[in-house]
This record gives structure tokens, sequence and C-alpha cells, in this order.
């Protein structure tokens, strides 16, 4: 299965709009123009679960671009992943959209026909520049429930090396009548009942249901990611964690009832997230020192041996975390948070104030817990205040937008670095007891020494006290 990124930007334009003349944008340039015919039947679930995710699968057939094509979000714009032309809609699609389409069945939900007037700027070396697609479009619904759409419309596409569209070309556009498009694919025009997110007059739960919306969308993508093989773990579970901590600090303001298990949930699922995720922390941690250490203290086939060992565990969990997500505990998970996006469990009236006070009782709970742990120097003191510090931090981040911004930024900047200074005690005491375990088993095997992870040891343990001297600091800087 091939990908490639695509970046393109859509422009409204009427019947009797002229595409203005493309020559002299680019020095050294020119245009070559050709006409296709596309056409193209999106997939989708009888809820539009994949469109609600900006999430497009769909069955082209064009004199160029044959095959099956999904398109999912991107950091740079949105990923295209491509799959021979076939009758059925291929396996491996299937499977990477398992999560968004919540495990429902997919059916062709529209047909677009496009005839487009193809212009590509070509560089010197003729690498592409950028592409402007003048588009006359037509939708038919699969089901015949509405009318036929017509429109037309102007695609711009980025070639690999371009960074933005050339200003000229967008002032050109905007003189002859173009206007940037209301909706972000054909797809969302052709099916216009879904408009995204439900919104709020009300700032307090404006700020709630942004800050849940904007979590759930990575886990969904997070989810995609990993279907596809990819390592997107760390940003998927700082989204439930997120999301597990708007629902602890927040959870008074919310409907109990609605809300039912789902922190659970998360917790379990960020669980399964973590087993894989810290494994592959300590890898690159122990890897880099090792690195650091002189070449003569490195005795023995230290390096082999603890990629391997935490190989050993690593790959079970990444196969425990993809057995659970087809499981119906999961799907039902994200199905209950695909329903949040449109309609957040509130259980009533929630005021800016609200938010405030939840927020600061998260904060005077993450520094009582900061100091019982420098009283008592207790690990797993330690522990639960970076837990705390990092409610304290989330909690600020939510209601940011309802408090002076200036306070806000200064709260979330503290608990950040209290969290990451505490994570780095926590990443200290973790590989030292694990080189701890693992000298005990290679010092007794022959051709392996005990001494570098003695060393390696010592490192961690001296990395640890280091944290807590800047987390006594922090604390009583702030």
């Amino acid at each position: 299965m091939k990908d490639q990124l695509e970046r393109e930007s859509k422009w409204e334009v009427d019947q009797v709009f002229t595409l203005p003349a493309l020559g002299d944008f680019m020095p050294d340039s020119r245009v070559e123009e050709t006409s296709v015919e596309l056409t193209s039947t999106y997939f989708d679930t009888a809820e539009r679960d994949l469109l609600a995710h900006n999430v497009t699968l769909r069955r082209r057939e064009g004199e160029d671009e044959s095959g099956w094509q999904l398109k999912v979000p991107h950091a740079r714009g949105r990923l295209e992943l491509l799959a021979p032309l076939s009758e059925n809609l291929p396996d491996e699609l299937i499977a990477v959209v398992t999560g968004v389409s919540l495990g429902k069945q997919l059916h062709a939900v529209t047909e677009i026909h496009t005839l487009r007037n193809r212009h590509r700027i070509l560089g010197p070396g003729d690498e592409l520049i950028v592409e402007i697609d003048d588009d006359t479009v037509r939708a038919t619904p699969a089901d015949e429930s509405a009318d036929i759409l017509a429109w037309r419309e102007v695609e711009i596409e980025l070639g690999p090396q371009t960074d933005e569209v050339p200003a000229a070309l967008v002032d050109s556009l905007t003189e002859a009548g173009a206007r940037t498009a209301e909706y972000p694919s054909k797809l969302s025009r052709a099916l216009p009942e879904w408009s995204g997110p439900a919104g709020s007059d009300r700032a307090a739960q404006r700020a709630i249901r942004d800050y849940m919306t904007t979590q759930i969308d990575l886990i969904f993508t997070g989810d995609v990611e990993l279907r596809r093989g990819r390592d997107p773990i760390h940003d998927t579970r700082v989204a439930a964690r997120r999301l597990r901590s708007t629902l602890r600090v927040f959870g008074k303001l919310l409907d109990r009832p609605a809300v039912g298990d789902v922190e659970n949930e998360l917790k379990w699922f960020a669980g399964l997230l973590g087993e894989v995720r810290d494994c592959d922390v300590q890898r690159r941690r122990l890897a880099d020192r090792i690195k650091e250490l002189p070449p003569q203290l490195v005795l023995g086939p230290v390096a082999a041996r603890i990629e391997t060992t935490l190989l050993e565990r690593q790959l079970p969990s990444r196969d425990a975390l993809a057995e659970a997500m087809n499981t119906p505990r999961y799907l039902q998970l994200l199905a209950t948070l695909q329903a949040w996006r449109s309609a957040p469990p509130f259980g009533g009236r929630i005021r800016r104030r609200d938010l405030v006070t939840r927020a600061h009782k998260a904060a005077l709970k993450a520094d009582r817990r900061l100091t019982t742990a420098l009283q008592n120097q207790r690990a797993e003191s330690f522990h639960r205040a970076r837990k705390a510090a990092k409610r304290a931090r989330y909690a600020a981040e939510l209601h940011k937008p309802v408090r002076k911004s200036g306070r806000a930024k200064s709260k979330i900047a503290y608990y950040k670095t209290l969290q990451r200074v505490l994570g780095d005690y926590n990443d200290g005491r973790v590989s030292s007891e694990f080189l701890w375990r693992t000298a005990v088993s290679a010092g007794t095997e022959p051709g392996e020494n005990g001494f570098t992870y003695g060393l390696l040891y010592a490192n961690e343990m001296h990395a640890a006290d280091r944290a807590l001297e800047r987390v006594a600091a922090i604390a009583a800087a702030g």
C-alpha cells in the first residue's frame, strides 16, 4: 500500500470565473495543461463516522488516478493511502479505518464526477511547483435521498518542495473572484448534513467542549496511525490522559450518568499504550547512556542485552494493544467519544468561575502532594505528585480561555516544568531498577560482566538525585 502527502487548498468560484494567466508566477517555469474526467465513489458508515474525522475513502476511476484512495489527517496536510483498483473494498484499507468507523459496515454514500482542467506549473528541471485544478463537479447521492449537486471549484496542490502557495497566485485568484472554500473537501459539500461538533454560546462550556474535542480527535488520529503500523503512541497516550484528567478535575460539572465508566476505560487504554511507550523510552535512554561511556568501560554485549530484554517486553505489549483495539470494549469507548464530539456530557449550566475553582483545587492538590513528597522523600510520593502536577497543568490548559491569559500561561509553564523534572526522576529510578535486575541475570552468563551495568546504575541513580534537587528548587521558587 503506497502513501503520499497531499497539501492542498480549495477555492470557491462561480460558473463564469476565468482562471488568471499562470505563466508568470514563477521564474523559469512552464505550464503543462491537461484535461481529465474522474469518477469517485465515496464510502462511509450510515452515520458518516469517517467524514466526522476528516477521513475519506473512495474508489476513483480516471485516466491517470484509478484506484482506491484513503485520505487521513496529517500534521502537514492529509496523507493519501493508495491501493490498486478492484471491485471490493481492500481489506488493508478497511483495517486502517476500523476504529474511525467504530467497526460499522462501510457502504457507498455518494458518487462525484469531476471534469478537471489541470494546470501544472513546472520548474526548470520539470519538478512540480504547484498544481492548479479547475474542477466542474457533479455529486449524486448513492441512495438518491437528495438532489444532484453541481458546482465549480479551484484546487491548489503544492509540489513536494513547495512550502506554501505563491502569494502572487493567491492575489490573482482573489482579484479574479475566487474565495476560500467553506468546505474542506468535495465530500463534505456533497454531504452537508454533518457540520462538526455542536457549538455553545457559553464561554465555559465552549472551553470544555473544545479541549475535549481536541483530545478525542487526537485519539482517533492515533488509532488510524497505529493501525498503519506507525508510532503515534506518545501523543495518543497524552490525549487519553488529558481527557481522563478533564473527567477527574471537572467531573462534578458534567453529567455523571452520561460519563459513566469512561474514565476507567481511558485509564485501561492509556495503560496499554504505556506498556509499549515505557519500553521504547527506556530503550532510547539506555542506548544513549551507553554511547556516552568511554568504550573501554563497556564490558561485554551490554547494549545488545538491554535492547533484547526490552524488546522482549515491548513486542508482546504491542501485540496486546493491537488485539485490544479490535475488541468490542475498545470500539465502545470510541463510540462514546465520537458521540461526545457533537453532544458533550454537560450536566447543566457551567460558569467561568466553576472552571477557575476546579482548576485551583487541582493546583492546590498538586502543591500538597509535592510538599508531602519532599518531606518523606518516598518514590511513590513523588510519583503521586507528578500525576497531580499533570492534572493541574491540563486543568490550566482547559480553563485558559476563560481567565487572564498571563495567569494561565504561568500556571501551565510551572506545572509543565514540575511534571518534566519529576518525570526525569521517575525515569532514573525505573532505569536503575531495570539495570539492577538485568545485571543480576547477565553477570552470571559466560562472556558478560556486571561492571558496566553497575556503572550505568550509579549514573541513573545520580541523575534521579539531580532531578530531585531541581524539584526542590522549583518548589522553593514557585
